[in-house]
């Protein structure tokens, strides 16, 4: 059987937890994954977590550098799942929009759309001035996902990491993946029991 290769990019946005908990996730599925780090998200590591680079590439089962264009995700003929990008700055995606393929992050990208594979972009900005908004319509008129970290609190989370790993597990769940031991709305309710009888109507 093919093995499944799946491509995990991280770039300079704030956030960069989302893509460490992304390869933690993938580390217990039997998919190869291939790593891409920004510069900018090497310095948003350092600032925000206690992350080695060491600890992070050790969860990926390939590790690319952003200049090396000819790498296997920067072709068509490498066969993915897709490619998630955690967090995806507004850099990233402008370039995505606009189809430039200038280092091996945004290349890899262009990849996926046009071989109409699955492209999920968890962007990490606010607020949002219109070209933002622009490019976050190009890439879904391109067939990607818009998918910001946005927390979901019916699951009432205890910590950050209860937060990350809701948003990533979502974000993985896209891509036909069932991962983190996700909890699912309604699951946990009585047979019968409908989580809206007791909300008062407004």
């Amino acid at each position: 059987m093919t093995k499944r290769h799946i491509i995990v990019g991280i770039s300079g946005a704030s956030g960069f937890q989302y893509g460490m908990k992304t390869l933690q996730l993938l580390s217990d599925q039997d998919i190869e994954v291939h790593l891409v780090i920004t510069k900018g998200a090497e310095i948003t590591r350092t600032l925000e977590t206690p992350y080695e680079r060491k600890d992070v590439n050790a969860l990926a089962d390939r590790v690319h550098s952003i200049n090396q264009l000819g790498a296997s995700i920067s072709s068509g003929s490498f066969k993915t799942l897709g490619m998630i990008i955690a967090p995806c700055s507004m850099n990233t995606l402008a370039s995505i929009a606009q189809g430039l393929g200038g280092n091996l992050l945004t290349r890899a990208a262009d990849v996926i759309l046009k071989e109409r594979r699955r492209l999920v972009l968890m962007v990490r900005e606010t607020p949002l001035h219109l070209t933002h908004l622009r490019n976050m319509q190009s890439v879904t008129e391109m067939g990607g996902i818009i998918f910001p970290p946005v927390p979901a609190f019916y699951q009432r989370p205890q910590t950050v990491d209860d937060i990350v790993h809701h948003s990533v597990s979502r974000a993985l769940d896209l891509f036909g993946l069932d991962v983190g031991g996700l909890k699912r709305w309604g699951e946990n309710q009585a047979d019968g029991e409908d989580c809206n009888d007791n909300i008062e109507e407004l």
